[in-house]
């Protein structure tokens, strides 16, 4: 009996895969916070540093765990969100798909570079940095990274919207989300690189709420007694299949 409970308890359901993708969520909106301020500059003489290695390493974990988060948050509200929320959530999708791509490239292979193939390195950077050009052709890695942008503009924008009108998670956090997600294009014109990377921290705080109110939710139903468990208060005797109450002697 001891060994039926316990595998009871470790037992995966879809509610707690869905819990746990919440907390991916919010691992993964820390970390586009955190990274913001500290991330070094986009030229040859970072890429060689200890810190540029540990923040795009962070920046790929960053991807992973929005994937996960993601599917959970739009697997809560699948229903409600409607096609809408489905197009959100592949084109966000798609961002941290294409992000996690660039960042292990960026973590592990530019190091290996910098000092045999320079203007590779120079030119790959470029593309994050526009306002540094490379003298190399790298084919379609730029349309790639515009890509990836893309998907984070239109993405974070419909499955905002999906999120709001689904009323099931935060609306202030899913308001947050889509006007985060345009902000680089209203803004970016008016703050240089790197300084326009702080448009990133109210997506990144989005994914926080979100993915806290996700995790919170199903925790608290997870508390919640099970309506066909008695809780411990007696139940009346029964009385005889006629129904009468037997009396005393």
């Amino acid at each position: 009996m001891a060994t039926s409970g316990k595998e009871s308890r470790m037992k995966i359901t879809a509610p707690k895969l869905i819990r746990w993708a919440g907390l991916s969520a919010m691992a993964a909106g820390i970390i586009f916070v955190v990274i913001q301020p500290i991330h070094p500059l986009d030229v040859l003489s970072s890429v060689t540093t200890d810190q540029w290695v540990i923040i795009q390493s962070l920046k790929t974990a960053m991807c992973l765990l929005g994937l996960l988060g993601l599917a959970g948050l739009y697997a809560r509200q699948v229903e409600e969100a409607g096609w809408l929320g489905l197009a959100g959530y592949l084109l966000f999708s798609l961002f941290f798909a294409h992000t996690i791509a660039f960042a292990f490239t960026e973590a592990f292979i530019l190091p290996q570079l910098a000092t045999e193939a320079p203007k590779y390195v120079e030119s790959f950077l470029g593309i994050i940095n526009p306002e540094s050009p490379g003298e190399m052709n790298l084919g379609a890695l730029p349309t790639l990274y515009a890509v990836a942008g893309f998907g984070y503009v239109l993405g974070g924008l419909l499955f905002g919207i999906a999120t709001f009108r689904a009323g099931i998670l935060p609306r202030w956090a899913a308001g947050l989300l889509a006007v985060g997600a345009v902000l680089p294009i209203l803004l970016s014109s008016l703050v240089p690189h790197p300084l326009d990377r702080i448009f990133a921290v109210p997506v990144g705080l989005a994914l926080i709420w979100l993915g806290y109110a996700l995790w919170s939710e199903r925790r608290a139903q997870a508390a919640e007694p099970d309506d066909s468990v008695t809780t411990g208060v007696e139940q009346p005797a029964v009385g005889p299949s006629n129904g009468r109450v037997p009396s005393k002697a």
